[in-house]
C-alpha cells in the first residue's frame, strides 16, 4: 500500500476505547508508509448510535475495529459491516468467547467493566498523588516510604518514569544527582533492591540537553550541556550507584515503556499485572 492510499480506522467501543485505540496503533505503527486516519467513537452503548457510526464507514476505505462488550452489540456491528463490506475486527468477541468455552461461564456484558472504581483504582490515584509530592527529592521523607527510588542526572526520565510507574499502582520517588551535591542521609536507609540508577550516554544526554536550551530560546551551549560536565555527571553517578550497590539501567535511545518494564521486571513489582481497573 502506497503512502497515498487513504486508510481510515474506526474506533468503536461502549466504555472510552483506550484498549482498541492501543491496539489499533500498535499494528498501524507496523506499517510506516501508511498515515491512517483514525476516528475514535466512545461510549456506544445504543443499536441507534451504533448503526449511526458504522453508516459513515466507507467500504474500501474504512477499517472498523471495536470492543463492545454490551450485549449484542459486537454481533450487530459485524453483521452490518459483513453486509456491507466493510473490513471489520471484533477484539473481544473471540477471546469472550474462548473464555466461556473453557469455564463454561458467560459474560456480564457490561459496558466498562474493566472500569470498575475498586481499591486497584484508588490505590493508583494514590500512587499518583505521591509521585507528585515525592519528585525531584522535594520531601526526602518519601525515599523510606517508596516501592521504588529512582535516581539520575538531570534528563534521565526521572520524572516521567515516576509517574508512568504510578500508574502501574508503584509508588516511585525520584532524586536528581548533581556532583558534590549532599545526597540525603535517607538513601543509605533503603533497601538498595529498591533503588534504580538511570544513566545515559554522553552523546544522546548532550542532544537532549541542547534541544532543551534551544525549545526554552536559551543558548543551547552552556555548563549544562557541555560534555566535559556531563561526563563528570555521569561519573559521579555511577560511583554513588556504586557504593549504594543498586541496579543501574541506562535510558539511552530507550522508551519510557521499555524503561518502565525493565524496572518492573528487575524488581518484581509488577502491581498492573493482574488489575481489573483498566478501560475497554
Amino acid at each position: 500500500m502506497s503512502q497515498s492510499t487513504p486508510l481510515t480506522v474506526f474506533v468503536l467501543s461502549d466504555s472510552v476505547g483506550q484498549t482498541a485505540l492501543q491496539l489499533a496503533q500498535a499494528a498501524l505503527a507496523q506499517y510506516p508508509n501508511i498515515k491512517p486516519d483514525i476516528i475514535r467513537f466512545p461510549f456506544v452503548h445504543s443499536v441507534d448510535k451504533l448503526t449511526d457510526v458504522l453508516s459513515k464507514a466507507v467500504p474500501g476505505e474504512t477499517i472498523v475495529v471495536h470492543t463492545l462488550a454490551t450485549t449484542g452489540l459486537s454481533e450487530i456491528a459485524q453483521n452490518y459491516c459483513d453486509a456491507k463490506k466493510i473490513a471489520s475486527f471484533d477484539m473481544m468477541s473471540p477471546l469472550s468467547k474462548l473464555i466461556t468455552a473453557q469455564t463454561g461461564l458467560a459474560p456480564s456484558g457490561e459496558a466498562g467493566a474493566l472500569h470498575h472504581l475498586n481499591e486497584r483504582y484508588f490505590d493508583r490515584i494514590s500512587a499518583m498523588e505521591f509521585a507528585v509530592m515525592y519528585d525531584d527529592g522535594k520531601d526526602p521523607h518519601g525515599f523510606l516510604e517508596a516501592d521504588i527510588v529512582l535516581l539520575g542526572v538531570s534528563r534521565t526520565s526521572k520524572t516521567p518514569l515516576s509517574l508512568f510507574l504510578a500508574n502501574r499502582n508503584v509508588k516511585v520517588a525520584n532524586l536528581p544527582i548533581v556532583p558534590q551535591a549532599h545526597i540525603p542521609d535517607e538513601i543509605w536507609h533503603v533497601d538498595p533492591k529498591k533503588i534504580i540508577g538511570l544513566m545515559n550516554t554522553p552523546e544522546v544526554l548532550n542532544n537532549i540537553r541542547r534541544e532543551r536550551m534551544i525549545a526554552y530560546g536559551l543558548n543551547p551551549d552552556t555548563t549544562y550541556s557541555d560534555m566535559d560536565e556531563i561526563k563528570a555527571e555521569l561519573d559521579f553517578a555511577q560511583d554513588l550507584y556504586d557504593k549504594i550497590g543498586c541496579q543501574v539501567i541506562n535510558v539511552a535511545n530507550r522508551s519510557i515503556e521499555e524503561t518502565a518494564a525493565i524496572i518492573l521486571e528487575q524488581t518484581g513489582l509488577d502491581f498492573a499485572s493482574s488489575s481489573t481497573d483498566h478501560v475497554n
